[in-house]
């Protein structure tokens, strides 16, 4: 619903008095006088004016004109994306509604509302449950891979895939092997310029190297006392990125203190600190307290904790902020992989003048052209957010600007982070720089994001030139925001501010200025940055109180166009054999009551010969669907014009969709083609084709496949139809060197077989090329970690692992995955 909304950067400026945010001036305001920013509609503006198109305006969430602080109407970007989701997604929207008439025990968090882990973080979550006096602690399973953010709360929670989803809602256990814990001990003050992004990501480093993978990580040190519940769940939220399955924050009187702000009466807090002191759940700094036991220890020292960003195309590769230009400088040079773009000496310092509405820019490598605050990673900290914005304050009040050529989105998690940032008085100076509300959704980090202008993208292809991206997010893979902008850098949202405003990366913060402001005067980023104090004042003053109570008001509540939406009545869904975004699935076709032993996978060809760090984004893109692709070709077939196609994430709900677009990446390296594209060789006939059309042909031809990959194979958001894809394509098997564990818990929930190569083997030391046909036998008493013999039509012959951790999942797999094994129960 976002993708085609304009995201304008803000334009030429004139100066403006400076501005309390807490105190709106009394006298009667000024005129508009015709300034580009004010479209009329705070009735404040030149006389005759139309009070704008919009009259509606967001419940208790006053936004200012950054004119006269004078309440307008809510944004305009906003309402058209609403009316673009229910208008677009309206068949997804009733298939929900429906089922949470006809299941017991579901409820719907409406659109407009909020991301499902935000409000779980904000509404839903109880820390201890009272079930007729009988007290536990709360916990949480989530789809999604934000989940972990309720640690942050002292509530134990994870993401798992939707097949395990679907499986615990219909009366499957979740398991997992007991997992080793990971003590990380925080020591050390925190520096006034490391934002929660900074602690973030020093974090994840240590973490990384620790490796904590599939482990779950706990909190402990008289560090964790100087981090607000908000710097926890921050933190919590970023576990998926180092691989852990979780990181945990004990409840302590931080968190008490917390929850009294949230709405917790007294009699609640009472109830909740006896009982967890009680069962032993309650961390305190008192020295004589003893610390838990734990299976490692890991160290970190808030005190060395300086800002940095995560770039240019992987998470995990961090830059000082005041390294940045070096670094990038670096990256140029740099042969092509992992984080260089080898750019040719001479052409490095290249300019590129493009002329965008009239005025000339130029260009060159390192130039910003997308810069988005987004909503996964901060929503649930207001000093992160709140620091952008009163950067933002402070760089319009000193004459900066934001160059009109960058595509510049605030993509909040929910309304309550819009209420905060309106309340405080910020949201109308990020507006003015050109960080617009977009929506309250997943945004530029899936690549929903409106196009480059046309002149900017001929400029950058025109000049091969490095353009960036830079944004709030937790991903940042290449070519995820647009195809034309191959370096992204994760930042603090006070950051991607700054980037914007200096309209490029290769900058020194520490001695070149962000821009020229009043008067010819060079303002450096020193200059406009927002102390702690500042920040806190205005957060417990502003924020804190007031963000829950207006959620529950509104969850309570609902909104029109959910209540007014109708939906099916049957016990059974009535299948519209014409949409194109819910379709009856294919899953369950052909489903025998009792489960047929392992078949042997006999004489199957390779569909895709991968390397390392392939990711569900490769698998299945969540982005807009490309007009030259098979999912475009399907819709095309069903009289859809492309403005119509919307995203992948969309149409989740049409299997015919989401196989065509399995593997459609066109980041995709594919060691047969040699190059980036979502391309494979049908090898029967020699084509090159989609892999889509060489599964298709392989199905017909009656033709098993597997996928050879390397090291951390399917790395990323936890994605279901990065399994459901691949085993709708006839993938039977996927041989990598390692997995990502939530990814190969879902391959196995969906009958697809993970084997791993034996420890120093892979398709390189084998002598595998790829091109051979393998032969894989199953014996009927499949053991967990298992050795099993593989044959090639070449006569080798290797052992791989079957890489199934317990007997619960070799009985999934032996159903043919979980979806079908709860399926059977009820047959």
């Amino acid at each position: 619903a976002i993708q085609n909304a304009p995201n304008p950067g803000g334009g030429e400026q004139k100066p403006l008095a400076r501005l309390s945010p807490l105190k709106p001036p009394l006298r009667k305001p000024p005129p508009c006088r015709g300034h580009s920013g004010c479209r009329g509609s705070c009735g404040a503006g030149e006389a005759g004016r139309s009070p704008g198109p919009f009259s509606a305006q967001i419940e208790n969430t006053p936004i200012l004109c950054p004119f006269h602080l004078q309440p307008v109407p809510e944004p305009e970007t906003v309402l058209k994306n609403q009316e673009m989701e229910f208008g677009r997604n309206r068949e997804r929207l009733q298939f929900f509604k429906w089922s949470s008439k006809v299941f017991e025990n579901v409820s719907i968090i409406p659109p407009e509302t909020g991301t499902a882990h935000q409000v779980n973080l904000e509404y839903l979550s109880r820390v201890v449950f009272d079930v007729k006096d009988f007290l536990h602690p709360d916990s949480v399973v989530g789809t999604d891979s934000h989940t972990t953010m309720v640690n942050g709360l002292g509530i134990l929670g994870w993401g798992v895939g939707g097949i395990e989803t679907e499986a615990v809602m219909l009366g499957m256990p979740l398991t997992l092997p007991l997992p080793e814990v990971v003590g990380c001990e925080l020591t050390g003050t925190v520096s006034p310029f490391a934002t929660s992004i900074d602690i973030v990501l020093s974090i994840t480093k240590h973490l990384r190297q620790a490796d904590v993978a599939g482990k779950f990580v706990e909190f402990f040190g008289s560090g964790v006392s100087q981090l607000s519940v908000a710097d926890r769940t921050t933190i919590a939220n970023m576990c998926p990125e180092y691989g852990a399955i979780l990181s945990f924050f004990p409840v302590d009187n931080v968190t008490l203190k917390h929850l009294k702000h949230a709405g917790f009466d007294k009699t609640k807090l009472e109830v909740t600190e006896a009982y967890l002191k009680a069962v032993k759940l309650f961390r305190n700094d008192e020295s004589s307290s003893r610390e838990p036991e734990y299976s490692q220890v890991v160290q970190v020292s808030l005190s060395s904790i300086i800002p940095y960003v995560s770039g240019p195309k992987r998470s995990q590769d961090r830059v000082a902020v005041n390294n940045m230009k070096s670094d990038f400088q670096a990256c140029l040079n740099e042969k092509s992989g992992v984080k260089g773009f080898q750019i040719a000496t001479e052409k490095q310092n290249d300019i590129v003048p493009v002329q965008y509405e009239g005025n000339e820019y130029k260009l060159s490598h390192g130039c910003v052209v997308i810069a988005a605050v987004i909503s996964c990673t901060n929503n649930c900290n207001p000093s992160v957010m709140l620091a952008a914005g009163l950067l933002a304050k402070k760089a319009v009040e000193a004459g900066l600007v934001v160059k009109p050529y960058i595509r510049t989105s605030l993509s909040p998690g929910s309304g309550m982070v819009t209420h905060y940032l309106s309340s405080s008085g910020v949201l109308p100076y990020l507006s003015k720089l050109g960080f617009e509300v977009v929506g309250y959704g997943c945004s530029t980090c899936v690549g929903n994001t409106a196009p480059l202008p046309e002149a900017i993208r001929n400029a950058i292809k025109q000049g091969d030139l490095i353009a960036c991206g830079v944004l709030s997010g937790t991903k940042n893979f290449e070519g995820r925001l647009c195809d034309c902008v191959r370096a992204n850098y994760l930042a603090s949202p006070p950051l991607v501010v700054a980037y914007a405003i200096a309209g490029t990366v290769h900058i020194d913060f520490d001695t070149e200025p962000l821009g020229t402001g009043f008067n010819g005067k060079s303002i450096y980023l020193r200059d406009i940055w927002p102390t702690r104090q500042e920040l806190h004042t205005v957060e417990e003053e502003r924020v804190i109180s007031s963000m829950f109570k207006e959620l529950k008001e509104k969850m309570e509540k609902g909104n029109k166009r959910w209540n007014l939406l109708e939906a099916p009545e049957s016990t059974l869904f009535p299948w519209d054999l014409k949409s194109t975004y819910i379709r009856c699935p294919s899953f369950f076709d052909k489903l025998a009551k009792d489960a047929a032993p392992p078949r042997a996978v006999e004489n199957a060809h390779v569909l895709l010969f991968l390397g390392d760090s392939v990711t569900t984004d490769h698998i299945s893109p969540a982005g807009s669907i490309a007009r030259s692709s098979a999912a475009a070709k399907y819709l095309t077939s069903k009289g859809l014009t492309p403005r119509e196609f919307n995203s992948y994430g969309a149409r989740r709900g049409n299997d015919a969709v989401m196989t065509r677009g399995t593997f459609a990446n066109i980041k995709l390296l594919n060691k047969f083609i040699g190059k980036p594209a979502p391309k494979t060789i049908h090898f029967p006939s020699g084509q090159t084709l989609d892999v889509f059309e060489a599964a298709e042909l392989y199905q017909k031809e009656g033709i098993p496949v597997i996928i050879l990959a390397g090291k951390k194979y399917g790395l990323g958001s936890s994605r279901d139809w990065a399994a459901k894809g691949p085993f709708l394509l006839g993938v039977k098997a996927v041989l990598a060197e390692s997995y990502e564990k939530v990814h190969r818990s879902q391959l196995i929930g969906i009958g697809i077989a993970p084997l791993q190569f034996r420890p120093g083997e892979n398709p390189s030391t084998l002598g595998l090329t790829g091109r051979e046909q393998f032969s894989i036998l199953f014996p009927p008493d499949l053991l967990p970690r298992m050795t099993l013999d593989i044959k090639t039509s070449t006569g080798k012959v290797f052992s791989v692992i079957a890489l199934f951790e317990n007997n619960m999942e070799i009985t999934l797999y032996k159903n043919g995955g979980s979806l079908n094994f709860v399926a059977r129960r009820f047959l």
